[in-house]
């Protein structure tokens, strides 16, 4: 079983939508854990798209990278430019890094219409990103 690392700046939002796809694509092929650079909560927010789409991300928690110092890593994918870029050092000899940015739906603002369908596109492009990395990877 592979161990899958989705690292974001705070843990809240991104990664946990990641962390939910990657869990519900790879089902038993990989442990899945997200974690932050810093911890905000779980977004609100994000935990309601993603019901929207059938996935239960409630019982997620924000964790920071630095708890999960002695796993083994398999795939660290980052989500966001600011957590690719301020990255500490994770000693998995073997990991594979990747990134991809996703544009932060909780910085949004405007009408409760305009920040629900920034969360709703930003949901849907990560579940395409994580369909294709676990059909490629895993």
């Amino acid at each position: 079983m592979k161990n899958v690392l989705v690292l974001c700046t705070g843990n809240s939002c991104r990664s946990q939508m990641a962390h939910g796809y990657l869990e519900h694509f790879a089902k038993n092929k990989a442990k899945i854990y997200s974690a932050g650079i810093e911890t905000h909560g779980l977004n609100k927010k994000a935990v309601a798209i993603m019901k929207d789409d059938g996935l239960d991300i409630s019982y997620h928690t924000s964790n920071h990278v630095d708890e999960y110092k002695d796993v083994e890593f398999d795939f660290i994918i980052t989500v966001c430019d600011h957590a690719n870029e301020n990255c500490p050092f994770i000693p998995s000899k073997n990991a594979v890094r990747l990134h991809q940015n996703f544009k932060d739906p909780s910085k949004v603002e405007g009408s409760e219409e305009v920040i629900q369908e920034a969360f709703k596109t930003t949901r849907n492009e990560i579940k395409v990103w994580c369909e294709k990395f676990v059909n490629d990877n895993l």
